[in-house]
């Protein structure tokens, strides 16, 4: 009987996840810090600041916070969204072994080669499926890279036309070593392989103010969904069963979707040779 199974066989819940099993020197980047990405941030910095390793956390947005943003967003002052939550975060971790760093840019494909390296985890906090279907693709010209993305609708119609209530999210992580050990962004997802929207750097001040409004707690959910998978990923072995999880806060739902699981248990393997 495996050592992680009940009397009956069944897998043990109760069994605790192994410590994290990022190398010294990891870099973790999170583009977008809006109302989903700027939780992550200060969330995953506790986190990984309570590992005790020289880690790295990049926060990258070329949006800046505006009294607009009060409503559904912590900031402490108007300017630059990663170099606010940057500047917000030292003060905390300048005992700890985390840099933080702030990159002011919106991401595209003049400056992928620079902010996405070889074995980065990226976490996409974003708001559009262009930006998603780039990184994804990128990424799968990469040897070994990890790219979690979450996010929720707006309240009112998306990109394609259809009305949403901006209860509903997810979150994917498509982790790649040489080859795919789980499924890309646009794999499942054709509004993502073939958006109807366009990136922040390419939109009008007229477009973003004509961005849809969204539920303070779906963003909280959205958040907490990523950190929970980023988590579970770093956790290694087979802590992470899923691919892609969603959820609808209206219908008190979350749940895995069905498609095929990461092979973590491979990649631990290939670590160990």
């Amino acid at each position: 009987m495996p050592r992680n199974a009940d009397a009956a066989g069944k897998p043990n819940r109760d069994r605790p996840a192994p410590p994290a099993r990022l190398p010294p020197g990891s870099a973790v980047k999170v583009v977008g810090l809006g109302g989903v990405g700027g939780i992550v941030a200060r969330y995953l910095a506790l986190y990984l600041g309570s590992l005790r390793m020289p880690l790295r956390l990049v926060l990258i947005d070329g949006d800046a916070f505006e009294a607009t943003n009060f409503s559904r967003m912590f900031f402490s002052r108007h300017g630059n969204k990663a170099a606010v939550v940057r500047d917000e975060l030292l003060p905390r971790f300048e005992h700890t072994q985390l840099a933080i760093l702030a990159v002011e840019e919106f991401i595209g494909e003049e400056n992928l080669d620079r902010l996405i390296r070889e074995g980065d985890i990226v976490i996409l906090a974003v708001d559009n499926h262009a930006t998603r279907k780039l990184c994804s693709d990128f990424c799968r010209k990469r040897g070994r890279v990890v790219l979690i993305s979450g996010g929720n609708d707006g309240v009112g119609k998306d990109s394609g036309g259809a009305l949403r209530r901006g209860s509903y999210g997810n979150c994917q992580v498509y982790i790649r070593r040489g080859k795919d050990l789980s499924p890309p962004l646009t794999r499942y997802h054709p509004e993502i392989a073939d958006p109807a929207d366009r990136m922040p750097g390419d939109k009008s001040c007229a477009d973003l103010v004509r961005s849809v409004p969204q539920i303070l707690f779906a963003n909280l959910t959205a958040a907490a969904t990523i950190l929970n998978t980023f988590w579970l990923y770093v956790s290694g072995g087979k802590a992470l069963r899923y691919s892609e999880i969603a959820f609808d806060i209206a219908d008190g739902l979350m749940r895995p979707v069905s498609l095929p699981a990461p092979r973590l248990a491979d990649e631990a393997r290939g670590r160990r040779r």
